[in-house]
């Protein structure tokens, strides 16, 4: 019967190009990033004593709201048309709209007179996509939130809205616009502290000399070189909303920011814990390597030293040369040649043994 191999799984790249922009294009000439989700949206209005919540219609999208805030959730942005005339009908700049469309950006944040503009990036605690991307754009009574696919990220924010948990009913956009931010921060703590313990048990598995640990800390290095790329942006970006005379955002928010910042700067410290620790366990694991490459070495260097004269002596007395000769070596007649060839090699291998315990060259380490 016929054995089937069995196929390596395919390696997923790291960066799968999400951009699709050609060369030369304006901002009126947007593109659907590549598998982009269905474009969805959600409307949640809410003041005080009104709350409405659930799927919106292009019609309710327009609206430009002059009571309660607005909260437009725009999930998935395949439909290029239809996000062009939110744009439009809520004053969003064609170049933050472009900004939108085109994934991977550097986390930031545009302030102008009457409206300001985030853009953020969060990571899945499970793995999975590298980075998402999520923009902001706030006005006195409306935030826009646009996001690549469906996730959990806005849920508790928007379960504190249903609830009537906080004062988030009875402030302004500019709070649900720190709420929103504070809920992207904190999605940050799961996967830093998921990567927390993935090096725990590396480098658990590093002192116990296993193999085949390059990977998983290369792995684990190339996340924390992510969210760093991410992470620091994201501080300048809250710091400098903090130190610019924003109107949008009222002195009574001003501190809920702050502890947003300082949920980043948090972050940064524990992700720059981890990158030396994830340094020092790659260098401790190619160290280790290394140490057992060279026993494993010693031992092969001793058994050779040890069989080198015994291999002489045996191809020596393994030519056949004429014994009627006196010069052809007489020995290969004596009656006890063979003892006696077998007692000169255990007397050389037993005294190179000797000789080598006492260098202290046999305190070889046991190899796993």
């Amino acid at each position: 019967m016929a054995q089937t191999q069995k196929k390596k799984p395919a390696r997923q790249r790291r960066n799968a190009p999400r951009i699709r922009r050609r060369v030369g294009a304006t901002p009126a000439d947007l593109q659907a990033p590549i598998g982009a989700s269905p474009t969805e949206l959600r409307l949640t209005t809410y003041g005080p004593s009104d709350l409405y919540t659930g799927p919106a219609t292009l019609a309710e999208a327009l609206e430009v709201p002059t009571g309660p805030v607005r909260w437009l959730d725009i999930v998935g942005l395949s439909d290029v048309p239809v996000l062009e005339q939110i744009a439009a009908a809520h004053g969003i700049h064609p170049l933050a709209l472009e900004d939108v469309v085109n994934l991977d950006q550097r986390p930031k944040v545009e302030t102008y007179a009457d409206h300001l503009f985030l853009i953020l990036n969060l990571f899945e605690p499970q793995g999975g996509a590298d980075r998402e991307q999520i923009a902001i754009f706030a006005t006195a009574s409306m935030v826009i939130t646009f996001r690549e696919r469906p996730g959990p990220w806005f849920d508790l924010v928007r379960a504190r809205i249903e609830a009537d948990r906080g004062r988030i009913r009875r402030a302004g956009t500019d709070y649900l616009v720190y709420a929103l931010v504070d809920a992207v921060v904190d999605h940050y703590f799961p996967v830093v502290e998921g990567l927390g313990d993935r090096l725990d048990a590396l480098e658990d598995a590093v002192h116990e000399g296993k193999s085949g640990l390059l990977e998983p800390l290369g792995a684990v290095r190339h996340r924390l070189r992510q969210l760093r790329l991410t992470l620091w942006p994201t501080r300048d970006a809250l710091a400098s909303l903090m130190r610019q005379d924003v109107p949008l955002i009222r002195a009574e928010t001003q501190p809920y920011l702050r502890d947003a910042y300082d949920h980043t700067l948090r972050l940064a410290d524990m992700v720059e814990t981890h990158r030396d620790s994830a340094a020092n366990l790659f260098e401790a694991h190619l160290a280790l390597s290394g140490q057992k490459l060279n026993e494993i070495m010693k031992v092969l260097t001793v058994l050779s030293t040890i069989f080198l004269p015994l291999s002489f002596i045996a191809s020596l007395y393994g030519m056949n040369f004429d014994r009627e000769s006196p010069w052809n070596m007489p020995e290969l007649g004596w009656r006890l040649g063979y003892p006696f060839a077998l007692l000169l090699m255990g007397g050389i291998a037993l005294g190179l043994l000797l000789a080598f315990r006492r260098r202290g060259w046999l305190n070889i380490e046991r190899i796993e």
